[in-house]
């Protein structure tokens, strides 16, 4: 989630929607693990990663 906020607060401060998906559990093997996170913006620009590329 780190690596991701100074993309969220620049969001934020311009008043640009944006959704936000974080990893709370994984059952076995995953890519990424619990915290993970992957924010979408409004033109479709994807900062961070919740599965290692698959998803995203």
């Amino acid at each position: 989630m780190r690596e991701i906020l100074p993309a969220l607060a620049g969001w934020h401060a311009a008043g640009i929607p944006f959704g936000l998906a974080t990893v709370v559990a994984v059952s076995r093997s995953a890519p990424r693990g619990p915290g993970a996170a992957m924010a979408v913006g409004p033109d479709g620009e994807v900062v961070g990663s919740v599965s290692g590329g698959c998803v995203e």
